[in-house]
Parts: C-alpha cells; structure tokens; sequence
C-alpha cells in the first residue's frame, strides 16, 4: 500500500555534552490519504522531534521518511524547499502570525512565497478565512484578533497552498475551551469537505476524538491503539 506518509526504523538521537540522547529509537509509522492521526504521550516523549523530523525541518540520524513512496533524504534542499511549500502546512501552539500584516495578508503569505496568481491566492485566502469564520475580520491585526480567531488565521495560512498534509503541534495548547471546541470542530469539517489529512500531536483529549488513528509516544517508541 502507498502511504502518503511512512517511516522505516526511524531513529533521532541528539549529540550533547558527555553523551547522546535518543529522542526517537527505530518508529515505524504510517499515514493514509484523508486521515486525521493524533499523536498523544507525556512531555518529552519525543512528539514534536516526530513532527519537525516527518515534516523535513530536521533529519533523522537513521533511518527513513518517505512521502507518497519518495524517501524524503534523497532530497536535496532546493527540493526539500519546494516540497514544503507545495505538500505541507504547518500549525503550532503559537500562532506566529505576523504582527505588521493583517489577517489576509498573513494567509496569502504562503502563495506570495510561492509567486502564485495574486488574484486567484486572494480569492483562495478569502475562502479559506470564510471557511474558518472570519470573513468579517480579514482587514483586523493579530493584535486585534481574539487567541481563538489568530489561530483560526494559522489554520487557514496552513491551507493557502492546498498541501497534502497539516502538521499541527499542540495547536489547542493556548486556547480555552471555547474555542478548542471551535478548532476540533474545523479541523473535522475540513477533514470531511476537502479530504484534508492532519498530522496532530496533542494533550487535548477532545481531539483524540476525532482521530481516525491514535499513535501513543513513549520513550522514543510509537504505537498504534
């Protein structure tokens, strides 16, 4: 079976003073087209290294990723950049939205990035703002902007660029339960209406629930429940 994402006896291990500290010891993980995984485990257990080593911001020490059947450290960087751009939006418990630009610009930020049609991409991020319920707050700043509704922003700039995969870390870490309760519900939406896969690391045990597959992280290891 093609995956769109898979690892092979994936290994990470840190180089620090007087030793080395394996984060990640031989993970075996696969991913399906229009899946919501949710990756649950203690602080520390190794989640967000999974995440930044799948998502190609770091490497592995051994082993392999691979991306629809492509091992991803065959990649030279050049493509690795593209890769990014056209395959993966990234959410994160901190929103990093860019103070200066409004919530608009800040969702169009990936097309511009990427020289796409600037007609088009605006008609996209306005659909994209609409989807998450923001089309009346497009011209507002973060600052202007409830926690809730910047990271509505967030997850509406990780879909500018239609990627395959969303990769979110803790993306309800910062927000009450309200608006939690707002994000689960958009991401199963989003899930349903454009067959979007999510790659989800989290405490939040309401978006355990709809997970379509639950990974557990202890000591470096995954496995499936």
């Amino acid at each position: 079976m093609l995956y769109l994402l898979e690892t092979r006896e994936l290994s990470k291990v840190y180089t620090e003073t007087g030793g080395e500290l394996e984060i990640l010891k031989n993970v075996n993980f696969w991913l399906t087209e229009g899946s919501i995984a949710v990756l649950t485990g203690a602080s520390g257990s190794g989640k967000s290294t999974f995440l930044n080593v799948v998502g190609a911001l770091d490497k592995p020490t051994s082993g392999s990723v691979f991306f629809y059947g492509n091992e991803m450290s065959k990649f030279s960087r050049r493509v690795i950049n593209r890769f990014h751009r056209k395959n993966l939006g990234f959410m994160f418990q901190f929103h990093h939205l860019l103070s200066e630009f409004t919530a608009l610009e800040n969702v169009l930020m990936p097309a511009r990035i990427d020289k796409r049609n600037v007609k088009e991409s605006r008609e996209m991020a306005l659909e994209l703002l609409d989807a998450v319920g923001l089309s009346e707050r497009t011209e507002h700043l973060p600052r202007e902007l409830s926690g809730g509704e910047r990271q509505r922003v967030a997850l509406a700039r990780a879909l500018m660029n239609k990627p395959s995969l969303i990769i979110a870390d803790e993306p309800s870490g910062n927000l009450d339960e309200k608006n939690a309760e707002i994000l689960k519900s958009l991401i199963l939406e989003l899930n349903k209406k454009y067959n979007q896969t999510f790659l989800i690391a989290t405490h939040d045990m309401d978006l355990v629930e709809i997970a379509t597959h639950r990974w557990t992280v202890a000591h470096g290891t995954l496995s499936i429940r």
